[in-house]
């Protein structure tokens, strides 16, 4: 690690392959300690511990401010938090660190933010309240709009790690947000598999995903915007997708109602599926389209993956991916959990 905190690292692509890999350069000392920190970076009164917030959003009057850390002086009884991540995957430090095919590597140009969810340490992304989670997602929506005016971000990527086994090594509840100058291969599939579909077929492939499985054996959730539902494939047990009901690219564009419903069945959703499974750790990824000029769009969407079995040399080293849980299955299960969980958010009994 560089002394001031930050990691400079290279994006190494394989020989033939389009995959991607982050590394250290190689004369960085980036070896962290698995040892958690004494105190907690991300709770209040910590805040010298991080850098300055570039959003704290604060409630005064009734009224949602968004403010920022000056020189000197920190914001104080915030809600959420963001700031730039102390240990990045990816970083705006200018360095020219290039080499050639069939070695082929680039500087690992880019912001990673972390949003800081709730101020509450013990308070994770199932127990934050669904007015918590809507002020999450506005400050979201606010930082992808900034980042897309930014040089070089070509794609703005936002997920959660939640407990050791997804990756994470801090336990209070957070978001990070991550650029890349290039689409991750990922996306760029999905986007051209759903072009393809789309000039074949007439149509949007999620929308008619979303016709199949609304009302169906997979579905566990539905509100008036969203629906939940255990994919046909699933990688991993107990995985669900979240989708809009209606076709959009954009998630920074989606109206107050929209993001006040998506607030809704994220919070029964995962607190449904913390209670269901035995608080499992788990990783959320956004499934966002490009939005500068990009042709290749696809319906924006969340996807959730429950860590709760190890991965053999078959799906590590063919990608042939074994499920000892069927989606019909999971979303019995998911789905009694997390219509419960609606049913005390919204005040049923």
């Amino acid at each position: 690690m560089s002394k001031a905190g930050v990691i400079l690292g290279n994006l190494r692509k394989d020989y033939v392959l389009e995959k991607f890999v982050i590394l250290p350069d190689s004369h960085e000392d980036n070896i962290l300690s698995d040892a958690p920190p004494e105190k907690c970076p991300y709770c209040p009164g910590n805040e010298s511990m991080t850098g300055p917030a570039v959003i704290s959003l604060v409630s005064k009057d009734g009224m949602l401010q968004r403010l920022s850390d000056s020189e000197g002086s920190v914001i104080e009884d915030w809600c959420v938090r963001v700031f730039q991540s102390q240990y990045p995957a990816v970083n705006t430090v200018a360095h020219n660190n290039y080499t050639d095919k069939p070695l082929y590597s680039e500087p690992a140009y880019g912001y990673h933010q972390i949003v800081v969810a709730s101020p509450e340490h013990k308070q994770d992304l199932s127990k934050i309240s669904v007015e918590q989670w809507e002020n999450v997602l506005l400050v979201i929506q606010e930082r992808v709009r900034w980042l897309y005016t930014q040089k070089s971000v070509t794609y703005v990527s936002i997920y959660v790690d939640s407990g050791r086994e997804a990756g994470t090594f801090y336990d209070h509840a957070h978001l990070n947000i991550v650029t890349f100058s290039t689409i991750p291969p990922i996306i760029e599939l999905e986007a051209e598999g759903s072009h393809k579909y789309v000039n074949e077929n007439g149509s949007c492939p999620s929308c008619n995903i979303l016709s199949v499985e609304l009302g169906g054996p997979r579905q566990i959730l539905a509100t008036d915007s969203f629906l939940a539902f255990s994919p046909w494939a699933p990688t991993y047990p107990y995985e669900f997708w979240i989708y809009p009901r209606r076709h959009t690219t954009s998630f920074s564009k989606i109206p107050q109602k929209e993001v006040s419903d998506l607030a809704l069945i994220l919070r029964a959703t995962i607190g449904g599926m913390s209670k269901g499974l035995n608080s499992p750790a788990f990783n959320l990824v956004f499934h966002l389209s490009p939005e500068k000029k990009n042709s290749r769009q696809i319906h924006w969407h969340i996807e959730v993956y429950p860590q709760t079995n190890k991965w053999s040399g078959l799906q590590r080293g063919f990608g042939i991916y074994v499920n000892t849980v069927s989606p019909e299955t999971s979303a019995e299960v998911l789905g009694s959990a997390c219509r419960k969980e609606l049913a005390g958010l919204v005040g049923i009994t």
